[in-house]
Order: structure tokens, then C-alpha cells, then sequence
């Protein structure tokens, strides 16, 4: 399994043949080493509909004919912009030809904003667990640190967690770094950090509170294998 890092939340993982792409906020973000045209996803997941994470997502997946895997608000109105989509919520777990994804909670909003500043309500903001190649990638989405992180751990064993460091949306580093402790996986990495003025942090504050785990931070297009 490939896992490569590119920019704000974006995380694109190969396995199994296929390319699963996570958040793809291409077009307006500073940080990404991406162009739109130039990914070819067989299936992109996503956290919630914020337009930073929902991001390119209509017009690749109309391009590539990538199937859009979402929390099912989110799923339902994509589906009506004419790409295939697959709805789920969270607790919820589903088989694919590339592993098993399953969503959990997060503690943020949830919202699209149309070309034509229409505000479309899309359901609960959910973390995603990927599991493929005996191997569980964990992107937390946007979130507040909570509890039940430490369930997730438990239920899960994670090799790499993906955490949103930024503060005033999400977490900052000090609850970043409290989060590895309840999730407990084999390696941190932060996102969703420095792309706009609110969110800018030093990651390596955050890696520097993490004690007694590995913490790499990845830079934008910066590639590693389990």
C-alpha cells in the first residue's frame, strides 16, 4: 500500500490495483502539488461537504467515472449532479474491491456551497477508517478531539492516523497530540494546516507535544508505503 500526502486534507492511497483519493481540494489550494486533470481516481472518499474537502470532486469524478463513496446527504446531492455515488453514515462499514471502509464520528459541521451560493445541508461530518492489505489508514476529516477516539483505537488498530492540527475549525496541536494518545496509532500525521490565514500552525509544535508515538510530517506530494 502506497499513501501519499498532498496538501490540506488530501490523501491519496493505491492498493490493490486501485486509487483512492480522499478530500481532493485541488483547484484553490495553495499547498497542492496536484492539478485536477491530471488524477485518475477509481474511487474517491470523503469526510463531509465542506467545499475545502468536497473540493474537484464533481468534475473527476465525471472525468474518471470514479465512484464517490460519502456520508449519504452528501452522496444524494452529488448523485444528482450526475456521478455514481455510494451514501453510508456512521457506525457504518462496506466492502469494496480494494478493502473495507467504515465511517466514524467527528465533531465539526456539514455543508456544500453551490456555484450559485445555494447552502446544501450534507448530513453528519464522519472520520474514515480504510482498511486493505491487512493494514488501517485512519483520516480523522475535520474534528474536535473526543473521547471515543480511544474506542476507535481499540476497535481499530491504526497504522497511520491522519489529524487535522489547524486550530479555529479543528483541533489544534494540543489536542492533536492528546488525540494520538487515545487513538494509539503506529504513526501520526497532521493535515489541514497553513493553506488559509485561520489555520496556520507549525507542525512541528505538534510533533513536538506527541510523546511515546512516531510523527511524520509529510510534505505536499511526499509519498510512503505500508
Amino acid at each position: 500500500m502506497q499513501i501519499s500526502y498532498h496538501g490540506h486534507a488530501v490523501v491519496q492511497i493505491k492498493t490493490k490495483g486501485k486509487t483512492i483519493l480522499i478530500d481532493p481540494f485541488i483547484n484553490g489550494n495553495k499547498l497542492t502539488d496536484l492539478q485536477v486533470n491530471d488524477v485518475k481516481p477509481d474511487v474517491i472518499l470523503l469526510t463531509h461537504g465542506h467545499n475545502d474537502h468536497v473540493g474537484d470532486t464533481i468534475e473527476i469524478a465525471k472525468a474518471t467515472d470514479a465512484l464517490v463513496v460519502a456520508p449519504v446527504e452528501l452522496a444524494d446531492y452529488l448523485s444528482s449532479q450526475g456521478i455514481q455515488t455510494h451514501g453510508m453514515n456512521i457506525g457504518g462499514s462496506k466492502a469494496f474491491d480494494f478493502g473495507i471502509v467504515k465511517y466514524t464520528k467527528a465533531f465539526h459541521s456539514s455543508s456544500y456551497t453551490t456555484e450559485n451560493n445555494e447552502t446544501i445541508y450534507t448530513g453528519m461530518p464522519a472520520g474514515i477508517l480504510i482498511t486493505a492489505e491487512e493494514k488501517t489508514v485512519y483520516h480523522a476529516g475535520d474534528t474536535s478531539l473526543f473521547g471515543d477516539m480511544a474506542l476507535i483505537g481499540q476497535r481499530h488498530p491504526i497504522d497511520i492516523a491522519f489529524l487535522p492540527i489547524g486550530d479555529n475549525f479543528t483541533m489544534g496541536p494540543d489536542d492533536a497530540a492528546f488525540a494520538v494518545e487515545l487513538l494509539n496509532p503506529k504513526l501520526a500525521v497532521p493535515i489541514h494546516f497553513n493553506t488559509f490565514p485561520p489555520i496556520e500552525q507549525d507542525p512541528q509544535t505538534f510533533k513536538s507535544l506527541v510523546k511515546g508515538h512516531d510523527v511524520r510530517i509529510m510534505e505536499p506530494g511526499e509519498s510512503l508505503n505500508l
